[in-house]
């Protein structure tokens, strides 16, 4: 029993440890954004790490994962390398995808982490079929989305053809409440995004997002059921955004009282009270915010170090035939 409740806490302080990276490393993008050295439209996930970490800690390591246009913690809490990250978000040759996918095309396939996407749902279909190819193997692929995906036809296509081929695949709605800048009830009649897993009889549950333990177990549950070849499974996470839809967004469509409301919701800060009537110290709290933060001034130095993309190689890195490549633009 004491080795059970030994590793438990180890995997909690680990699970604060992605969530603290996330978030340090977000805040630094949007002071960065400001001082013009990352350019482009940029999505942050401040308030959703919860979704991100809880996800994260219950695939497996041959699990794939793929991600939405806010995608930077998603990435995070799979084990990408910060400087990396940083440095395609600042567009260098050191990035990721050597400068050219940005903030929303994110790729590392080392940790298979597929893809991220601009578009709306864009990444469910890409999920179905790298689930129709490991449907003969134990892994598993995660895709998310958020819940204004959920007015997308695709989105109902892939619910119906997931679950009549049983395809070994989770799908995780991040529902923060917004489509953009529309409230849920503005843009549908539907309350829950699970409701839509009914008439394919597929298992869902709506959970709370903000509360990292509940996603991790049942992230847990939802896998478990996936690998053992019973089909897919939505599961919705009920989360809440603190920052806007994007770098910039003033959220002049929400109400003063209802940003105090969420960050009274922190799903970092919420963990933190757990671990500390654990037994934690809050001394060993502050040296893993401190790590955070260390590691986060690191990608940023790295990404400053690193070269921009030369001119000549634009050609470089769009096609995966060297016959196509040849192709003249």
């Amino acid at each position: 029993m004491a080795d059970a409740t030994s590793d438990t806490n180890i995997l909690h302080r680990d699970m604060l440890q992605r969530m603290l990276l996330i978030r340090a490393f977000e805040e630094r993008v949007i002071e960065l954004a400001h001082r013009k050295e990352i350019e482009g439209l940029l999505h942050v996930g401040i308030g959703q790490e919860g979704v991100a970490v809880g996800i994260a800690t219950a695939l497996g390591d041959g699990d794939y994962l793929y991600g939405t246009h806010r995608s930077h913690g998603h990435f995070l809490a799979r084990g990408t390398d910060p400087g990396r990250l940083m440095a395609e978000l600042a567009g260098k040759d050191t990035g990721l995808c050597r400068g050219r996918g940005g903030s929303m095309h994110i790729v590392d396939a080392g940790r298979r982490l597929m893809t991220a996407t601009g578009i709306v749902g864009g990444t469910i279909p890409l999920a179905l079929g790298t689930a129709l190819a490991a449907r003969e193997t134990a892994n598993v692929v995660a895709v998310y989305f958020g819940d204004g995906a959920s007015n997308t036809g695709s989105f109902h296509e892939c619910l119906n053809m997931a679950a009549l081929w049983k395809l070994p695949v989770v799908l995780v709605c991040e529902n923060n409440g917004y489509a953009e800048f529309t409230s849920r009830e503005e843009h549908s009649n539907v309350n829950k995004v699970s409701a839509f897993a009914a008439p394919y009889a597929m298992p869902t549950k709506t959970i709370d997002g903000n509360d990292v333990l509940v996603v991790h177990a049942a992230a847990g549950e939802a896998i478990r059921h996936v690998r053992s070849g019973a089909g897919p499974y939505l599961l919705e996470c009920m989360t809440f955004r603190m920052a806007g839809h994007y770098v910039g967004d003033s959220q002049q469509y929400r109400s003063k009282e209802e940003l105090a409301a969420v960050r009274e919701k922190d799903p970092i800060e919420r963990l933190k009270r757990h671990l500390l009537a654990q037994g934690v110290a809050q001394s060993q709290l502050d040296a893993t915010s401190e790590h955070a933060r260390l590691q986060v001034q690191e990608a940023v130095e790295r990404a400053r170090a690193a070269g921009q993309p030369a001119p000549a190689t634009v050609g470089e890195y769009v096609y995966k035939s060297a016959a196509l490549a040849g192709i003249p633009g």
